[in-house]
């Protein structure tokens, strides 16, 4: 497959994506007279107890092992259509997929979908946890378990996952607040009918050791359809590439489910998860191309140049370099119990109860990488280069975060005028709030830029008495409802309604006033509460039974406060009170095509979205600030994913996006929308041969992105440059219980960016070539 071959040191040229976007294009969207003519899937046969011919049914293959092609449907009640007739673009990568790449994070799946980068934040906010950007925004905070929002800054393991879907576009109308365009959602695994025992050990550099238990277990309890399902997980090592830091966690996931196969399901799970890392701060980005010194302004114009070229042309640090201390730590408790119970009030109608109580605690102290310093002497002149430090601040974070939510969806299908609707209707009431603890940090002597030290002087870090607490609750109504109008036409549509009330106290470190021996404390009392009403409309044409044409509208919104449970009085913050919601608006036409036989799905989207009411300063003399800022992102997304024979496994992606800033700032109008690649390119393959042989492979391709919303001249780094990763893997069976694999990951070894700083100075290093063997066992 040509696509997935490596090509070191190529340059990141316009042509070298024409091919595959041509190759995408020319699949995705085939013409009537071609296109293969598929008949419509039978429904899975409902069960004799609880016949439900218009409800999701789970469609079972038995001609394939690891099949990459999605379900039929997402596991969301929300959407009451197959995927093949759903407007809007969504992937999902399913859990064979990231056993085939030996995935084991959230971060490590998303690298299966084009148009998503990650960032490392500021103050240890992101640096330890899954920090999303897609389709040119933050889309952190719009992560979700079960169709839940899942709190706080964390790292996610994938061992408790059946799938991951990452639904792209304005999600206003499923979820309510949340990122512009789109949301990333975790399928958990669930009890099953028959009995199975899957797990694996994993080995391999950097002492990496992993191992997984999946054990699901019919019960003879004297309740009927009684199945019980155990997770379990132990993961530890260094993080590959670098020195003293590492990774250990574990986790347990059971569940427990009464009423399989009957008219009444009821399922109580619960997940722990442990981790206690030793975090990583970052390096400091000099010495990648672009670097932009900016002297001190107290050089002459002649040292000023004399500095600003010696920096500019520097080496780059040593990869493995450390610059934090042994002290360092992240622990991280997550807690989440879940009941849901279903039931068939008829074979067109099912009503769905979920509720959900979440508790993230992290407690960390990190060591960032700050400005260089000791470059010139008092007179001006330049050090030497072996001198040169970095400035390091530690950073504190002891933070809980919790939610309580109720979810009722009634799922039904019925005529009217005539013409079939599936509907999908509901309520939900929750609850979130998170609390914080402040710190006060000591001096943490400059690093030796070349060699640094975990033995050198590091401030500690104590709790300063400050305390944030935020939270919102929601009350929120919605229906989405599907209309048949013809055999080939269908109108989608969906709207929510929601009323929230946000609360913000604010309590700073004791201090002591002239005069008087007892330490105050200011507060900071904050409120908001409004109503938000957000919707999708949506046109599905079906040339053929096994392909669909179709264009969408969707709006989402982004009130003060919703992303961060943070409001402030300052009227220069966007999460100020008394200003109105962030509003997107996305218009999404594309086409999705079922071919040779349903095994292989091809998608193509062009959309645009916008976003106002961002915040920009008018004045900068008087600092007069109003909601006049405009965004918008454009672009255009192809995938591929599923067999191409029974033997052939393919998922591929490719997104060309164009984003900029409409309206802003003097220096940001015009301006591309930092952490945004114009090309992002993702392919995976593997091929089964006939003596139980596995090969596959696959590359990733990243386009340079700027790192700041600017157009005039930026310090640091100005854009993280483009890179190419290929990764491959083999496997072979040694029976039909057991299969060793073996995953090479960065082949090439490729020395690459994987996020970086918002003040451009540190980045943390892609993963270097790994090698991980593992042994999978399945009865």
């Amino acid at each position: 497959m040509a696509a997935i071959r490596s090509r070191k040191h190529s340059p990141a040229s316009p042509f070298r994506l024409a091919a595959p976007a041509a190759a995408l294009a020319s699949l995705a969207i085939p013409m009537a007279v071609h296109a293969q003519t598929a008949p419509t899937a039978a429904p899975a046969a409902p069960a004799a107890s609880a016949p439900a011919p218009t409800l999701p049914a789970v469609k079972v293959k038995s001609n394939a092992i690891n099949d990459y092609k999605p379900p039929e449907q997402v596991s969301s009640p929300k959407f009451t259509q197959p995927l093949l007739e759903t407007p809007q673009t969504i992937t999902v990568i399913k859990k064979e997929l990231l056993q085939d790449q030996g995935a084991s994070t959230l971060t490590d799946a998303l690298r299966n979908t084009p148009g998503i980068t990650f960032t490392l934040g500021e103050n240890g906010n992101t640096t330890t946890g899954d920090s999303v950007f897609m389709r040119g925004f933050d889309t952190s905070n719009s992560i979700f378990v079960d169709g839940i929002r899942d709190l706080g800054g964390i790292t996610r393991d994938t061992f408790n996952i059946e799938q991951v879907e990452v639904v792209k576009g304005p999600s206003g109308a499923d979820n309510g607040r949340g990122a512009p365009t789109g949301y990333i959602n975790l399928s958990s695994k669930l009890p099953q009918a028959s009995a199975f025992s899957n797990g694996g050990i994993m080995v391999g550099t950097d002492s990496r050791v992993r191992a997984t238990a999946d054990l699901n277990r019919p019960l003879q309890i004297g309740l009927p359809g009684a199945a019980l399902r155990l997770n379990v997980m132990s993961d530890q090592g260094d993080k590959p590439g670098r020195d003293v830091a590492k990774n250990k966690s574990w986790g347990i996931a059971p569940s427990l489910t009464v009423g399989l196969n009957s008219p009444t399901r009821s399922t109580l799970s619960f997940l722990h998860v442990d981790q206690d890392n030793v975090p990583d701060g970052g390096l400091p980005t000099i010495g990648w191309p672009g670097y932009s010194h900016s002297p001190a302004t107290t050089l002459t114009a002649s040292q000023r140049a004399a500095v600003k070229s010696a920096v500019d042309n520097a080496a780059r640090v040593d990869t493995r370099n450390f610059y934090g201390a042994t002290t360092d730590h992240d622990k991280v408790q997550a807690d989440m119990l879940t009941a849901r119970v279903e039931h068939d009030l008829s074979s067109d109608t099912s009503v769905r109860n979920l509720s959900r109580f979440g508790r993230t605690q992290q407690r960390s102290v990190l060591t960032g990488v700050n400005a260089l310093g000791n470059l010139t002497t008092g007179a001006g002149a330049l050090i030497d280069p072996s001198l040169w430090t970095a400035a390091r601040s530690r950073q504190g974070k002891d933070q809980t975060n919790e939610i309580f939510v109720n979810q009722t969806n009634l799922n039904t299908a019925f005529k009217l005028g005539g013409l079939k609707n599936t509907l999908s209707t509901g309520v939900e009431v929750l609850h979130e709030r998170q609390q914080a603890g402040g710190f006060t940090a000591g001096t943490t002597a400059a690093a030796n830029l070349d060699n640094p030290s975990t033995t050198d002087s590091f401030g500690a870090l104590t709790p300063s008495g400050a305390s944030t607490k935020g939270s919102t609750t929601t009350i929120a109504l919605y229906a989405f409802d599907n209309i048949e109008l013809s055999p080939q036409w269908e109108l989608n549509a969906g709207v929510r309604w929601e009323r929230f009330r946000s609360a913000y106290t604010s309590v700073a470190a004791p201090a002591v006033v002239a005069g008087n021996t007892v330490a105050t404390q200011a507060v900071t009392d904050l409120k908001a509460a409004d109503h938000l009403l957000n919707g999708k409309l949506g046109v599905v044409y079906k040339p053929a039974s096994n392909g669909t044409v179709y264009a969408a509208y969707a709006t989402s919104q982004q009130p003060p406060g919703g992303a961060n449970f943070t409001l402030s009085a300052a009227t220069t913050n966007i999460n100020n009170p008394n200003l109105d919601p962030q509003k997107a608006s996305t218009l999404e036409v594309g086409t999705k095509w079922d071919l040779l036989d349903n095994r292989l799905v091809l998608t193509t989207a062009v959309y645009q979205t916008t976003n106002k009411n961002d915040l920009a300063q008018v004045d900068v003399v008087t600092g007069e600030v109003t909601q006049y800022g405009k965004r918008k992102v454009k672009g255009v997304e192809f995938g591929a994913s599923g067999q191409i024979t029974a033997a052939w496994q393919v998922s591929a992606g490719l997104a060309l996006m164009d984003s900029q800033v409409i309206q802003g700032t003097a220096t940001q109008t015009g301006a591309g929308v930092n952490f945004s690649p114009k090309e992002s390119f993702t392919a995976w393959s593997t091929y089964k041969l006939p003596m139980g042989l596995t090969l596959g492979g696959g590359a990733r391709y990243m386009a340079s992105q700027t790192t700041s919303v600017n157009n005039g001249a930026v310090t640091n780094l100005p854009a993280v440059p483009s890179y190419w990763v290929a990764d491959a893997m083999a496997s072979c069976e040694v029976n039909k219980n057991v299969s060793l694999q073996l995953n090479l990951v960065n082949i090439t070894d490729k020395v690459y960016m994987a996020s970086v700083n918002n003040g451009r100075s540190r980045y943390t290093l892609g993963q270097p070539r790994t090698a991980l063997l593992s042994a999978n066992v399945a009865f």
